[in-house]
């Protein structure tokens, strides 16, 4: 039977021999560092945010240097990436608002950063999770949902309804590795439009192999 936690335990076990050291693929050194790469990850590839912070980063070492930079150098910084204006602005206001209500520390709990700009649950449980190594949820990305409705984890479509779904039937220990893996195994094998079957560990137990 699918969707129920046996069926979530053999997911879990079978990604786990496929990708053994998953992670995510953001590269950052510091938890602010990391949520700004999230934000400008929403809609856009990881390889393209690594290419634009690997100069962003080096340029701004600290919150008080994001939030001390003019907003038309953070938008030419990030420039290549989809939705920039924006993006920028709620990392200057992320900055702003850590600097004033939580010392400069980005704050580790969901409370917290969901109440800052353009973060929702996805990028506050990378944060948290990869950052601050707590397991508060799962973030469900394109990949993690796709995955999931074909899998036969959840009928749902609104991402905070799949997450809520997943963590019922997911040990808390693996909260986020499932999400790095299924994220993983969306980019480089379970494909939106050519799955890739023949490579797929999953293949015998997905309820949707006969894409």
């Amino acid at each position: 039977m699918f969707g129920n936690r046996g069926h979530m335990q053999e997911i879990i076990r079978r990604l786990k021999k496929a990708y053994p050291r998953a992670r995510t693929e953001l590269n950052f050194e510091t938890p602010f560092e990391l949520l700004a790469a999230t934000i400008l990850s929403a809609q856009a590839t990881d390889l393209s945010v690594n290419r634009a912070t690997e100069k962003l980063f080096k340029k701004y070492r600290s919150v008080k240097d994001f939030d001390a930079a003019p907003i038309e150098e953070l938008e030419k910084g990030v420039s290549g990436i989809n939705f920039y204006h924006n993006k920028a602005r709620n990392i200057k206001r992320c900055a702003a608002i850590i600097l004033e209500r939580h010392g400069g520390k980005v704050p580790d709990s969901m409370a917290a950063l969901v109440e800052l700009p353009g973060v929702a649950r996805k990028t506050a449980n990378i944060v948290l999770s990869n950052a601050y190594g707590k397991n508060e949820g799962i973030a469900v990305d394109t990949h993690v949902k796709r995955l999931s409705q074909r899998l036969g984890l959840t009928k749902k479509t609104d991402p905070n309804k799949i997450e809520a779904e997943l963590m019922a039937i997911t040990p808390q220990s693996e909260w986020a590795n499932i999400s790095h893996m299924l994220i993983l195994h969306g980019r480089r094998v379970c494909a939106a439009r050519a799955p890739k079957h023949k490579e797929c560990v999953l293949y015998g137990i997905c309820p949707s192999n006969n894409i």
